[in-house]
């Protein structure tokens, strides 16, 4: 009798993982932490290097400190003695003189065979001089049967001009092939268990499509504010922020056609036909089909919450949205004449990122109205977070003598059906990308493709100079939302 193949765990080959921007918010908040998981879940070989480059002086002790959340050297052996500072100026052709003479010395004395990975968790402004310092230096350029990868993180561009201008620093120095765009929503398994749900399933295969949905909504919604980021909020807003890349990217999980097969190109090529299916606004258009917002002073007298206006950071007469909502129509077989719905916001009563498919209603129901006064439409809820999981909400007869219908649901919770531990969406990309699988990262074109959909939408806001809309903090945002999906009938998922 065959054996069942076991499944063979990854893990990352020798490499040196070089991350600049080493002593930013997000290298302390997520990235070191993620290697310190891969190490303590041995998925990082011993032949493991990192080094940080930043323009904060700090030596290598201070650096592997930060690195090893309060662990000692000698209770992570991946690590142990394998961690470098190099302190400098991003556009400074000694810091990455400095950096290639770590990088061979690592190459000696750990043995990680001239693998490199570069992450940029800069500011964007930063990220042209590092992928030229990188090219002079000759550190773009890997010794025959290594790799030099570069991973980037957003905003790629502030629009599609921009984005293509950055493409081209980044075609001069590094092939596509070894550029890995990063959104951290697809690290989430949740995200994923999208593809799962669709491509796993033969039952949900013949209801996704045109034939059976009504429409879809997206949420993305917050309950914090801008916070201390008043001043990068203003030149972002929430069209740039979330819309263009996270929403986009699980419309596009949630929508795709089946990809030939699971590997990177085949995945990303589907998602980006879905992108280029996803009808242009034309300005006309855009007031019936784009609402914005921004959020006031509101909550409760326990809690009162700033107005946007109000915060850190921010210009008192800004017109930046914090809250935008979009239907958007997909010109393909499956999808054409299906509205789908998108939403995000910040100061909104609660956090949620989901994906709704709501069914059509039965042709005919021969049971009176008056017995389904507590039933709503067929709905399959993904939810990505919190409280991950599947809902698929259907009609129930309610128990007693009479004969009464009422909305009931089938659960599917990721916490009580799987004992095993979810990694966390940087451990989950870092390690990808060390191991070279760009499935779960942004091609070029996909980029182009985003910025193609909302540009329009952005400058048409930036043009109209009527007074912005507002929502209450704790609201679910603007009338003007709750219009633009009531027009046939249909509503928000509010009761989240």
């Amino acid at each position: 009798m065959d054996q069942p193949q076991l499944i063979q765990e990854r893990s990352a080959p020798p490499a040196t993982l070089v991350i600049f921007g080493a002593s930013g918010d997000l290298t302390r908040r997520k990235l070191l932490p993620a290697v310190e998981s891969l190490a303590r879940h041995n998925r990082l070989p011993d032949q493991f290097a990192l080094v940080g480059v930043a323009r904060t002086p700090m030596s290598d002790e201070q650096f592997a400190e930060s690195a090893l959340g309060g662990r000692s050297l000698s209770e992570k052996r991946q690590l142990a003695g394998g961690i470098r500072y190099v302190s400098g100026g991003y556009d400074d052709p000694e810091t990455y003189k400095r950096l290639a003479e770590t990088l061979d010395e690592l190459d000696a004395q750990r043995g990680t065979s001239g693998n490199r990975l570069f992450y940029l968790s800069t500011p964007a402004n930063a990220f042209e001089p590092v992928i030229c310092g990188l090219d002079g230096a000759g550190l773009n350029h890997a010794p025959e049967g290594s790799f030099a990868r570069l991973v980037i993180e957003k905003p790629y561009g502030r629009d599609v001009a921009t984005a293509r201008e950055l493409d081209g620093v980044v075609h001069a120095a590094f092939d596509e092939t070894s550029v890995f765009r990063i959104d951290h929503y697809l690290g989430k398994d949740t995200v994923q268990n999208v593809l799962a749900l669709r491509f796993a399933n033969s039952i949900f295969q013949p209801i996704w499509d045109r034939s059976w949905v009504d429409h879809v909504q997206i949420t993305v919604a917050e309950t914090l504010g801008v916070g201390t980021r008043g001043g990068f909020y203003e030149s972002a807003g929430a069209m740039r922020d979330i819309v263009q890349n996270h929403v986009l990217q699980v419309l596009a999980l949630a929508l795709m056609e089946p990809p030939a097969s699971f590997g990177g190109e085949g995945l990303r090529s589907e998602k980006v036909k879905l992108l280029q299916a996803i009808r242009l606004p034309t300005d006309r258009d855009i007031a019936d089909a784009a609402v914005r917002g921004q959020y006031t002073r509101g909550g409760t007298r326990e809690e009162l919450m700033a107005g946007y206006r109000e915060e850190v950071g921010v210009d008192p007469l800004s017109r930046t949205e914090t809250y935008a909502a979009l239907r958007l129509n997909v010109d393909n077989w499956r999808w054409a004449g299906v509205p789908f719905y998108v939403r995000t916001g910040k100061r909104l009563p609660a956090r949620v990122t989901e994906v709704a498919l709501q069914f059509q209603r039965p042709p005919h129901l021969p049971i009176p109205t008056s017995q389904l006064t507590e039933l709503d439409a067929d709905a399959l809820v993904l939810r990505i977070q919190p409280n991950e999981g599947i809902s698929l909400r259907f009609g129930a007869k309610v128990p007693g003598h009479s004969f009464r219908v009422r909305t009931a649901s089938m659960d599917f919770s990721y916490d009580q059906t799987f004992v095993e531990e979810s990694p966390e969406a940087y451990e989950r990309l870092l390690l990808d990308a060390l191991v070279g699988d760009a499935s779960l990262f942004i091609r070029s074109d996909e980029v182009e493709q985003s910025w193609r959909v909302v540009d329009p939408i952005i400058e048409h806001w930036a043009n109209d100079r009527s007074p912005i809309p507002t929502y209450e903090a704790a609201s679910w945002g603007p009338a003007d939302a709750d219009r633009l999906i009531g027009r046939n009938g249909r509503k928000w998922r509010n009761s989240i």
